[in-house]
């Protein structure tokens, strides 16, 4: 059986993302001679070659392809296992959620209240990711607990629970075409312009890449593009847009998400805070007034 060292595959992952023996050394601290040898070594015990190397170029064979898919993977498996056998040992271990800026519909601050009267509530702390990374803190073990949405987040391999389910709105721009209406359908948008999100690959968006809600909203009201989010995260809605409802969009639901793997105590104190916390009341299918409003902030 060929095995290799933590450290090894840590080199070649090195140079498999610079293509480049000279920066990748610096980026490991380490001679650029004495990692040429290490990658020869791995290259010899595997019996494939890993690089095409010329004096100006270094690209992946189709086996270096797959050492780095799949070393990478390797990589991040052991550093989740440290950081859970470290969480595990540590009894004055904090806890660490992770959320989107604004992504928790109003429900952190109760949550947290409702955690705190545990008797064995730790120190909470707070970590902001983007759109595409939330669930990746719960997989490798940098977060212990987060609140995603669903169906947007990919949930596979770790537990939840719906805390929250609200409908979704278009936000566009005040003086829009669909500004003035009562609600929308999804045939309704089309050929108009929606984000790209950074970090999520497919999806719809025709429009400039956007990395959160703030940017998305700067847009909207400079009338680059339209977007089609859950409620929660536009509420206060700034003033210059239209929020309205879209009728066939499928409900959003905010999840409690960990790691289906992680039984610890003081993680399984936190969701039963959470679970047990008030939520809100169903979200209005209709505006408050007779047709879409545009709110001004007041």
């Amino acid at each position: 059986m060929v095995e290799l060292e933590t450290r090894e595959l840590e080199y070649f992952i090195a140079v498999a993302d610079e293509l480049h023996f000279g920066r990748a050394a610096v980026r490991l601290s380490i001679a650029q001679p004495a990692l040429s040898k290490a990658i020869r070594r791995i290259e010899t015990r595997l019996g494939v070659a890993l690089f095409v190397r010329s004096s100006r170029h270094v690209a992946l064979t189709a086996a270096g392809e797959a050492l780095r898919e799949h070393g990478r993977h390797a990589l991040n498996a052991v550093s989740a296992a440290v950081r859970s056998a470290r969480r595990a040992g540590d009894t004055q271990a904090h806890l660490r959620l992770v959320l989107k800026p604004g992504g928790d519909a109003g429900l952190l601050s109760p949550i947290l209240a409702e955690y705190a009267n545990q008797p064995d509530a730790r120190r909470v702390d707070i970590l902001f990711s983007g759109p595409a990374d939330r669930t990746d803190f719960l997989r490798d073990g940098r977060a212990d607990v987060g609140l995603l949405y669903a169906p947007f987040d990919d949930l596979d391999g770790l537990a939840h629970e719906t805390l929250h389910t609200e409908d979704r709105v278009v936000i566009v721009p005040a003086g829009h075409r669909l500004a003035g209406c009562a609600a929308v359908r999804m045939s309704d948008l089309a050929g108009e312009t929606l984000p790209r999100w950074k970090g999520v690959p497919g999806g719809d968006g025709t429009g400039p890449e956007v990395a959160d809600v703030v940017q998305l909203l700067h847009l909207i009201v400079v009338g680059r593009m339209i977007g089609v989010l859950p409620r929660s995260l536009v509420e206060p809605v700034p003033a210059g847009v239209v929020c309205v409802p879209v009728t066939d969009a499928p409900p959003s639901h905010l999840v409690l998400a960990w790691n289906a793997q992680d039984r610890r105590p003081l993680l399984a104190s936190f969701v039963t805070a959470a679970l047990g916390t008030p939520q809100p009341g169903p979200e209005p299918s209709s505006p408050p007034t007779a047709v879409g409003r545009m709110i001004t902030g007041n």
